[in-house]
Order: structure tokens, then sequence, then C-alpha cells
């Protein structure tokens, strides 16, 4: 018998064991490919099949993957209803679910829930307690019933100290503030003129926190009001509009760079994203899908492109460099003629 065929997860193989699915791999040495257990692919013969943990260790030994079950894609169609009831289990509990206890509800191993859940929502289990966590704290707040504290402890935190730690990345601000709707934080801006229209700059005490485009500069600050209902809005002075400059600099010429502090405010997924957008080199482009794989979440280009739309720092975090799958430009916060022209003067010799 084969060395192959004396391995347990061979009976998987022959079977298409689609649960087996994400928990081991397997290359076929005259193909050069790699595949999923559930491959509908011929058998193959079991002297040139070798076993793999996972895709990295099959790619590393120079497999590629195999394009009819796409073991470098998550197999999330015949587990959508399961991932989404593993987060309402997250969401409906007092305290954030450990990991053992999320895979033994899922029925699975704790390797493979953790790369599927991840594949299917593009955050860790742990990312999306945190975030639901921090949804919840929000809505709490802006319930306006009760103390900060009460709030705190309703949305799920076990100590208000370990909330206020994390409080300025959950709210942009203190609890106190954004119960009031931003009060008492001041925001500077200013609103001036560049190639691409009307532009305003916005900054905290964190940070820039908006850069917006528009052709008229009282919606753009009515957007900003919107953002930030209850904050005290402080026209720029001199010394403001000196920072202003600096990023139309950098809109005219994106070469310059924008060495400036980013108050970025979004969920877990959104920073995640923003992040990878952020490392696209001027003059290049990705696709949605791509930004997708990059942040491990290979199925959720619908939701990095809804993360791109959230985007209120223009050019700084440059959404407008990711396209369509085609190279084809698709829609943008600030109108597709502008995605254009950013791109095209960051071609620019």
């Amino acid at each position: 018998m084969n060395k192959a065929e004396m391995d347990p997860r061979w009976a998987s193989l022959v079977a298409r064991d689609s649960s087996a699915d994400g928990s081991f791999f397997y290359s076929v040495s005259t193909t050069g490919v790699y595949c999923r257990p559930s491959c509908a692919a011929r058998l193959a013969r079991p002297e040139n099949v070798r076993f793999y943990e996972s895709r990295e260790d099959a790619e590393q030994a120079g497999f590629r993957p195999c394009k009819r079950c796409k073991p470098d894609q998550a197999p999330l169609a015949g587990h959508a209803a399961l991932i989404a009831g593993v987060c309402r289990l997250i969401e409906n509990s007092d305290e954030a679910p450990g990991l053992e206890q999320l895979a033994k509800h899922a029925g699975m191993s704790v390797s493979h829930f953790h790369r599927l859940f991840k594949a299917a929502t593009g955050l860790t289990p742990r990312q999306y307690a945190a975030g639901h966590r921090a949804k919840r704290v929000r809505r709490e707040l802006s319930a306006r019933n009760g103390t900060v504290t009460q709030a705190i402890y309703d949305a799920g935190y076990q100590s208000s100290g370990r909330f206020y730690e994390e409080a300025s990345q959950v709210l942009g601000m203190t609890p106190s503030s954004y119960r009031a709707g931003g009060a008492r934080t001041a925001i500077r801006f200013a609103i001036g003129e560049c190639s691409l229209g009307s532009i305003l700059v916005a900054q905290s005490d964190r940070g820039i926190c908006s850069i917006l485009l528009g052709d008229d500069p009282d919606a753009l600050a009515r957007d900003l009001q919107d953002r930030f209902p209850e904050a005290e809005l402080i026209g720029g002075d001199a010394g403001f509009e000196q920072l202003v400059a600096s990023v139309v600099g950098f809109v005219e010429a994106p070469a310059l760079g924008l060495n400036l502090p980013l108050d970025i405010r979004g969920t877990v997924f959104q920073q995640r994203v923003w992040q990878a957008l952020r490392a696209i080199p001027p003059g290049s482009t990705a696709s949605y899908a791509e930004i997708a794989a990059r942040i491990g979440a290979p199925q959720s280009a619908r939701a990095v492109a809804r993360a791109c739309g959230a985007n209120a720092l223009a050019v700084a975090i440059p959404c407008h460099r990711v396209v369509r799958a085609s190279g084809a430009l698709s829609g943008y916060r600030w109108g597709v003629e502008r995605k254009r022209a950013l791109l095209d003067r960051e071609v620019r010799p």
C-alpha cells in the first residue's frame, strides 16, 4: 500500500468529502497543482499525492492552485449559513465566546474554523467581536439612557478601564463627548480650491480627519457638519491654511507624499481595507478582489467597495487606486472624472 493510501486523509480525498475542505490540502506531482479534498477532478494515483496542512505549505512546495476547485479561495458556499449563525452567537453573547467554543459550535477544528470565518467575514472572530462591541457601545451612548459607565458595561466591556484604553480608537473622542454628538471636540477646518474643484481639510487633535472634494464649498461644509454634528468647528487661521496648502500640493503632485498625521475613524474591517489601500504605490492600481485577497478575505470584494465608499480622507487614503478587475474605473465618492484625473497625474512623468 502506498504511503498516501495509509494516511487517514486519503479516505476523505477518495470520498470527495467537502466537510474536510480547509482541514488539509493535497498536491498532485504529475499536474503541478494542489487541491482541496472535495475536488471533482479525476482521482490522482496515490503515489503522486502529497498532503499539506495549509495551502501556504503547498505553494511553498512549488504547487499552484487547481483552477477547478480553487483551493486558494475559501469554500464558503456551503458554510454561509453556519458562519452567519456563529456571528449571531457572538452578537448575542454578553461576553465574547472563545475561539474553541466557537469552533465547537461550528463543528470544526479550531484552525479550520478560524480560516473559514476570516475568509467569510474579512475578520478574525476576535476582531469581529471587538467590532460588534464597539458598535454596541456607540449605540448605547447614543441612546442617552443612564450613565456612561452603564453604557460601557451594557455593551459587553468587562471593565470601564479596559474600554477607556480603547476609547480613542473606538470613538475618536471621549465617551462623554461622543454621547454629546462630538460636543467639546474642536475641529479646525478650511476650504480651498485645487485643480479638482473645492477641497475641505479638517483636523482634530489626533490628526487630519477629513479631506473632502466637490464642486460646492457649502456642500462640503455641510458634509463635515453631518459627520460631527455637535463638534466645535473652527475656521482655519493662517497657520492652518499652510496645512491645507500641503494637502493641495499633494493632490496636484502625489509624488510629493503627505507626511501628516491622520485621524482615521472606521470599523475594524474598514480600517484593514484602508491600510491596504495606503500600501498601493502611486501610479499603481489594484482591483477590489485583489484588495480583498490581500486582507485575507477573498470573498469580500463588495465589502471592500463599500469601505472605499465610506472613506472620508480623499487621496490620503487612496481609494482612487482601486479599479474593477477589468481595469475599468468604477464609482468614486467624489466622481469618476476626479478619479481618472488623480490616476493620470500619478503616472505623469
